[in-house]
């Protein structure tokens, strides 16, 4: 009887395409203008929140972990120059964190530290991902599944809502 290869599935192979288009995208948006970046990042992320929580795999624990392999510099250069794309659209008021159920005063975060956020989420798995064997593959998206469910998905969801409110806005809005 012959082994049966393991292999990635469709949504896998997608996932892993949509993040690495991501960084792509964030590591270009220099060439953007800010109308431009939004619309480019208002398609990309609901399609990756989508294919996220498509993945088969989640898992608790593994021997094999994404592995940290963004630089600081890297990821700062990411967050400046988002940050200057968005201009004074950048800092929005966050009503989904913990910490805002005790607060009186409103807790301010940004487009571009959330984006880069994924940003480094997403690399490190990319990083992890590109030499390892398929049964490696499969684990390291199940814990990018865990991931998402404890930490990013939420960002992600966060991000976009303030990416919308900006790209959006009534003053902002010539011919779309």
């Amino acid at each position: 009887m012959q082994d049966e290869k393991i292999k990635l599935s469709p949504n896998s192979l997608a996932f892993i395409a949509l993040t690495n288009e991501y960084c792509h995208a964030l590591e270009e948006a220099a060439d953007c203008d800010r109308d431009q970046f939004m619309a480019q990042m208002l398609k990309l992320l609901p399609r990756i929140y989508i294919a996220a929580s498509d993945l088969e795999r989640d898992v608790s624990y593994s021997e094999y972990e994404i592995l940290p392999s963004l630089e600081e510099e890297s990821y700062n250069q990411v967050r400046d120059l988002v940050s200057q794309l968005m201009a004074d659209e950048d800092v929005y008021l966050e009503v989904f964190v913990e910490d805002m159920k005790y607060s009186d005063m409103p807790i301010a975060t940004s487009i571009s530290e959330n984006l880069s956020d994924l940003y480094q989420e997403f690399f490190n798995f990319i990083a992890s991902v590109k030499e390892a064997d398929t049964d490696v593959q499969l684990e390291l998206i199940g814990q990018c599944k865990a991931n998402f469910r404890n930490y990013w998905g939420q960002t992600l969801c966060n991000v976009m809502r303030a990416l919308n409110t900006a790209y959006y806005n009534p003053a902002n809005q010539e011919d779309y």
